[in-house]
């Protein structure tokens, strides 16, 4: 095993700061996967899920080359490419979406294992679908983050799934003989007129969280400049907006490569997409100074299966920097964390919409 590894960073760190960006679970992938990548040609090993890097960076240091990577989120990325810069060549790897390119013809998968089970079976199917036939998957993660319905879903497309021994609260599922692979495809669900579509992994999935409810029952009417859909989910809030407001010019954003596909398939499916552009974006980065009138958002606390309350003031302060002066951020947040005095200190004066047994919906209006 690497040492370098130990220098990998988390970036952002927004979990616990000074905590290692990689975990045993890495670890016990990358030795069990070894032997497997030692004779592999360049471009054969795929590396999906991966944190911060410690995967692909440690395939890279043992030699091998165009590794093909994906990763849900935009901060693992450009975390990755980070830590490359200090420890490995960046031209060792290239990122991908997760489409067939990404596993066409892929000999050794490494996957850190996806806590929803329709996710796994979203990149089991491409997998199989798409890879060599002699392709092994290497896929692991914590134990208190597995279950037995992992081994199902992978059996499902593969004709022998092996479990290694547990190491340091980790394991890894060896999965081989691909069949029955599949391109992912979205589910949906209609409420009340919206339909939802969600590919695996998408927080909420088809249905609708009791937060995003409490916003759709108070959405604002838009004005003139742009209203932003932020931390977008499936897009259900920027095709009601969409919907109800016909002449309304509406932004989703999203840092997940699947939450930004899933709110692509929701405003398709309710007819809107020529009126939403939705972008992948870390936070709003991509937009400009006070170019916003309305931004709404239902922040979220948790970072990978961390829960946090570092997120949200990041999220407010960007906003804040969005918007125009007047222009206002409509928050739904669970009552229990007390977000109010960060949003009167960070975005402007803030006042209660409405609330419910669980959740707060404010506006705040920018100084």
């Amino acid at each position: 095993m690497h040492p370098e590894l130990d220098r990998l960073r988390r970036r952002p760190d927004l979990e616990a700061p000074g905590l290692v960006a990689v975990d045993a679970a890495d670890r016990l992938i990358l030795d069990h996967s070894a032997a497997a990548r030692e004779n592999a040609e360049s471009g054969a090993v795929c590396v999906i899920g991966d944190a911060y890097g410690a995967l692909t960076l440690g395939a890279a240091l043992a030699g091998a080359t165009g590794i093909r990577v994906h990763q849900d989120a935009l901060t693992g990325e450009r975390a990755l490419a980070a830590n490359a810069d200090d420890l490995a060549p960046s031209h060792a790897y290239r990122s991908l979406a997760l489409t067939a390119e990404l596993v066409r013809g892929a000999r050794v998968v490494l996957l850190r294992l996806p806590r929803s089970l329709d996710q796994l079976d979203d990149i089991a199917g491409i997998i199989a679908a798409h890879a060599a036939p002699d392709v092994t998957v290497f896929a692991g993660g914590r134990l208190k983050h597995m279950s037995v319905a992992m081994n199902d879903v992978l059996a499902r497309r593969f004709g022998r799934v092996d479990v290694t021994h547990a190491r340091q609260k980790s394991r890894v599922l060896v999965a081989r003989g691909p069949h029955d692979g599949a391109d992912p495809t979205p589910r949906q669900e209609t409420h009340e007129g919206i339909t939802a579509c969600a590919f695996g992994g998408a927080f909420a999935g088809t249905s609708i969280d009791i937060g995003t409810r409490l916003l759709l029952a108070h959405l604002p009417a838009p004005t003139h400049r742009p209203v932003i859909d932020m931390a977008c989910g499936t897009g259900v809030v920027a095709a009601s907006w969409a919907t109800r407001h016909p002449h309304a010019r509406v932004i989703a954003a999203d840092q997940s490569a699947i939450a930004v596909a899933s709110a692509k398939a929701t405003v398709a499916a309710n007819g809107v997409a020529g009126r939403v552009e939705v972008v992948r974006d870390d936070m709003l980065g991509a937009q400009p100074d006070r170019s916003a009138s309305l931004i709404a958002l239902n922040p979220p606390f948790h970072s990978g299966a961390a829960v946090t309350d570092r997120i949200a003031p990041l999220m407010f302060a960007d906003a804040a920097r969005v918007l125009a002066p007047g222009g206002e951020l409509w928050t739904v947040w669970n009552s229990s964390l007390g977000y109010r005095a960060a949003l009167e200190r960070i975005v402007g004066p803030t006042r209660q919409i409405a609330r419910n047994a669980k959740f707060t919906l404010t506006a705040s209006t920018r100084r």
